[in-house]
C-alpha cells in the first residue's frame, strides 16, 4: 500500500518544518490543502501522526518513526532523479561505519576511483547501520557482530587487535611485559568489540585496572590519542596501518601479544548484488584487502611468558 505522494511531501515538509504554515509555503500550497492531505494519510494510517499545539506541531511516536523510513525514501527518490538529470546513470551508493570510512577507506579511495572512472561514488557515515528498504544505500559496510539475516554478509578482513603506542610515549614509560600496562594510562575506545579487559584476560588474568585513563567512543579517536602520546590504545593493526607505516604508532609488543578479530563486513541485500557497480566495489574492495591485512600467521598469540 503506497500512499498519495502529495500526503507523503506534506506529511515530511509539516514534520521538518514543525508547522503547516510554514510547510504549506514550500509546497506552494494553502495550510488547509497541507492540513487535508496529512489527515488523508492519518486516515489511510489508521493512526495520528502530529500533535496539534500551541505554537506548532510535534510527532507521535508512530509519526517519528514513519518518518526515519519515509524521509529515506523520499531522499532515495530525489537522488535518483537527481542523477538522471545530470546524466550520471552509474551510481554507486556506499554507507560505512566512521572509523573504517576515515581510517581505511578514504586513504584508498583514490584507487577504486583510477580503477572504475565512470562511477559516480556516493559514501555516508553514520554509526547507525542503512536501512536497505528505503533502496538509498547499495552496500553497507558494518562494524559488530554479523547478525543480519536476509542480508549477503561478507567479511571485509581479519584484524589483529594489538596494544599501540607512539614513540614518544614508550621511551618515557618502558614497557616491556604485559604487567607493565597495568600501571600505565590505557585508552580505551567504549565501542570497540574487543575491551582492554579481554585482552588482560588472556595475557595477564587479574591484571586490568578497573579504570580507563580515557575513554572515547570512536577508535578514530582512541588511535588519535595513542598518537598524541595520551596513552595505550588497544586498537586494530590493520585501521591503524598508516599510523604504523609512517611512525606516528609502535606495537608494544612488537608482532606479539594480540587478538584476532573478524569485525567489518560489507552488507547488501541480495537484489542488488548482481548490479555492475556493486560488483566492481566488491571486486576492488577484495583486491585491495589482500594488500591491507596484517600477517597473522607471523602474529604470535600466544601468551606471554
Amino acid at each position: 500500500m503506497i500512499p498519495p505522494l502529495t500526503s507523503l511531501l506534506a506529511f515530511e515538509a509539516i514534520a521538518r518544518r514543525r508547522s503547516f504554515a510554514l510547510a504549506a509555503a514550500e509546497l506552494h500550497l494553502t495550510p488547509s490543502a497541507v492540513s487535508h492531505q496529512v489527515a488523508r494519510l492519518e486516515k489511510l494510517i489508521g493512526l495520528r501522526l502530529f500533535e496539534r499545539k500551541t505554537g506548532g506541531v510535534e510527532l507521535t511516536p508512530a509519526g517519528q518513526s514513519y518518518l526515519q523510513r519515509v524521509a529515506g525514501a523520499l531522499g532515495a527518490i530525489n537522488a535518483a532523479t537527481e542523477d538522471l538529470r545530470h546524466g550520471v546513470q552509474d551510481a554507486l551508493y556506499l554507507h560505512s561505519s566512521p572509523s573504517f570510512a576515515s581510517l581505511w577507506l578514504m586513504p584508498r579511495i583514490a584507487s577504486f576511483a583510477r580503477r572504475y572512472p565512470k562511477i559516480s561514488l556516493n559514501l555516508s557515515v553514520s554509526p547507525e547501520i542503512s536501512d536497505f528498504e528505503v533502496g538509498q544505500v547499495d552496500l553497507d559496510i558494518r562494524y559488530g557482530l554479523p547478525n543480519w539475516a536476509d542480508l549477503e554478509v561478507e567479511p571485509v578482513f581479519p584484524e589483529a587487535i594489538i596494544p599501540l603506542a607512539s614513540e614518544s610515549f614508550l621511551e618515557t614509560h618502558r614497557i616491556s611485559s604485559p604487567a607493565d600496562l597495568a600501571q600505565a594510562p590505557l585508552i580505551q575506545s567504549s565501542s570497540n568489540l574487543v575491551q582492554w579487559p579481554e585482552w588482560f584476560a588472556k595475557y595477564l588474568p587479574g591484571g586490568c585496572p578497573e579504570r580507563m585513563t580515557m575513554r572515547f567512543d570512536r577508535s578514530m579517536m582512541s588511535i588519535d590519542a595513542a598518537v598524541q602520546g595520551l596513552g595505550i590504545a588497544l586498537e586494530s593493526a590493520t585501521l591503524s596501518g598508516e599510523h604504523l607505516a609512517n611512525g606516528r604508532l609502535r606495537r608494544v609488543f612488537g608482532e606479539g601479544l594480540g587478538l584476532e578479530v573478524v569485525q567489518h563486513f560489507v552488507v547488501y541485500p541480495a537484489r542488488v548484488a548482481a548490479r555492475t557497480e556493486v560488483m566492481c566495489f566488491l571486486e576492488w574492495l577484495r583486491s585491495e584487502r589482500k594488500t591491507a591485512v596484517e600477517p597473522m600467521i607471523a602474529l604470535d598469540m600466544s601468551t606471554h611468558s
